[in-house]
């Protein structure tokens, strides 16, 4: 996933490189390059955000678990 972000960020570059003014270079590569691949690893990190958290909440139950077993011996 990181090697697309590398090489679309790259193209982006370029393109921002090559225009003919600083402020139409750095709007291309906030429009055409940062702003879309904030949205691409948002939208493909929320499984691994989500297994994240799910393993985070049965920690935590597990926890909770083993707490009430013990106070039951």
């Amino acid at each position: 996933m990181y090697i697309i972000a590398i090489a679309w960020l790259y193209v982006a570059l370029l393109a921002a490189i090559s225009d003919t003014t600083v402020v139409g270079g750095v709007l291309t590569f906030i429009f055409l390059g940062l702003l879309p691949m904030s949205l691409f690893l948002w939208l493909f990190g929320t499984p691994a955000r989500r297994r994240k958290l799910r393993e985070k909440d049965d920690g935590i139950d597990a926890g909770a678990d083993q707490n009430t077993s013990d106070r039951n011996q």
